[in-house]
């Protein structure tokens, strides 16, 4: 995501990576002797993306290499050095910057595997360890795993979508910068596409790169008859042809020129690709042509401006098209610019080094967070399949068979189900303890996941907290509401 050949201090970014605000709090924590107390912070969102059923969870990889390489280098404290407040005084004191210079990442963190479908309110990172090296983290975590869910779960849609049909990642041209497009590729791949037009992203992640020509290369002769029968000569193994620089069904009939030569020279014309017009039309007569000149097996590509609504409208209408090339609306999410995950602390040790939960208060109650080191667990039935999500607190030695939805309307005994831990461990005390999967192995966790769901009724899938971890919120919240402390203790 991050590397670059140009410079060394354009590689993996370190501990800058933050908002100002990390730093000032940090400095806070560090003025009152309490930076190295133990907290426990859980990163989540709030609403599925897209107005969907769910997301699919993305990023952990690029979060490792980011917390591998996390650290305050000579150049950061200079610069950290070099900010003034009020009245031209310096921002943060010389013996902060000498702490943070020798600060070394030593937190834990759990993670749910990458690929995995995840739900709201579900922690996708759990961070436990110094209070100061948690907050620092905050922001880089966020923007990391933020948007390589959105375009996950986006891959995914279009994915199902286009029922096996192979969707390739053109993205790169409109994607949010160079990193933004390296992440793009890399989660829409994850979600379930084929390949991508992005070279780099290739080469750096393994990702099957897939392209031909543009317009540019019709419109750079004389006439598309020449364009097609120069560009077959040049590749003759890699020969899908533009179709609509001019007119479309014409240069169908060129393309098939060009095939039935290849064919003689023991090629073959892969395709063509029709990226305007009425793509449910064109699509039909053009395989009526390729299939009259007994090109069978010669795909139809489509493009222009494509997303998972178009892809059901065009096979609804019954369009041949076997290869979809989306590139803006996958790779910046489209109608959705962000995820809006959030990153909230849930216990925090005392003076005395006793824990106490930490609760979020809101009047919007999706805005309450839950308290304590939380845990998600799924629930199978005996053929497998899903039967709920539930929020545990792994500090309650007794857990009970019931969950009750988060926002407390009903109960469930899950007491005939089997349960799963989604949040895997991934750092002990800054050490990583995870085998990284390859992104193959991710990508087809993924599709199996979608698979597993594509049999569950997601508006009725139940999502909730374990009952104790519920009567723990509520008590919170109701010794906030009399202005109580509201502290709960962790139990020893």
């Amino acid at each position: 995501m991050f590397h670059s050949h140009s410079s060394p201090r354009n590689s993996t970014p370190g501990a800058l990576l933050t908002d100002l605000y990390q730093l000032t709090m940090a400095f806070g924590y560090w003025k009152a002797g309490m930076h190295e107390r133990e907290a426990v912070f859980h990163l989540f969102y709030r609403k599925n993306p897209f107005k969907g059923g769910y997301a699919i969870a993305a990023g952990l990889e690029l979060v490792i290499q980011y917390l591998q390489n996390w650290r305050f280098t000579d150049e950061d404290l200079s610069y950290l050095r070099s900010l003034k407040g009020a009245k031209d005084m310096p921002l943060f004191e010389e013996d902060f910057l000498t702490y943070l210079g020798g600060l070394q990442f030593s937190c834990d963190v759990e993670a749910i595997p990458e690929g995995t479908v995840v739900f709201p309110h579900e922690p996708l990172l759990r961070i436990k360890g110094p209070i100061l090296q948690a907050q620092l983290i905050e922001t880089a975590l966020l923007n990391i795993i933020n948007f390589s869910t959105l375009i996950a779960t986006k891959s995914a849609r279009m994915v199902q979508a286009a029922e096996g049909d192979s969707i390739l990642e053109f993205g790169l041209r409109r994607a949010q910068g160079p990193d933004g497009g390296l992440t793009a590729s890399r989660s829409a791949y994850i979600g379930g596409c084929t390949g991508t037009s992005h070279v780099l992203a290739g080469q750096r992640y393994g990702i099957p790169v897939k392209g031909t020509h543009a317009h540019s290369w019709i419109m750079g002769f004389a006439n598309e008859r020449e364009a097609f029968e120069t560009y077959a000569a040049a590749m003759p193994h890699n020969c899908i042809l533009l179709v609509d620089t001019y007119d479309t069904l014409q240069g169908v009939e060129k393309a098939i020129e060009v095939g039935l030569k290849l064919k003689k020279k023991g090629f073959d014309l892969l395709g063509v690709r029709l990226d305007s017009g009425d793509l449910a039309e064109l699509s039909k007569a053009s395989r009526k042509l390729l299939d009259n000149a007994g090109l069978h097996d010669a795909l139809i590509v489509a493009s222009n401006d494509l997303d998972e609504y178009r892809i059901r409208a065009l096979k609804a209408a019954g369009a041949p098209i076997d290869v979809w090339g989306i590139g803006t609306k996958l790779a910046t999410g489209g109608e959705q610019a962000a995820l809006g995950g959030v990153y909230k602390l849930a216990a925090i040790q005392d003076e005395e080094g006793i824990w106490q939960y930490k609760i979020k208060q809101s009047e919007d109650m999706i805005k309450v967070s839950n308290p304590g080191l939380l845990q998600v667990q799924r629930w199978y039935d005996q053929a497998g399949k899903p039967m709920a999500d539930r929020i545990i607190d792994e500090w309650q030695t007794f857990q009970s068979q019931q969950m009750i939805s988060l926002k407390g309307e009903f109960e469930i005994e899950l007491g005939k189900g089997k349960s799963q831990n989604l949040l895997a461990p991934i750092f002990r005390n800054g050490d990583l303890v995870y085998n990284l999967p390859s992104l193959d192995i991710i990508r087809a966790h993924c599709l199996a996941q979608q698979a597993l769901f594509k049999q569950v009724e997601l508006k009725l899938y139940p999502q909730g907290l374990e009952s104790q971890l519920f009567k723990i919120k509520q008590q919170m919240l109701e010794d906030i509401n009399q202005s109580s402390d509201g502290l709960i203790s962790v139990p020893n």
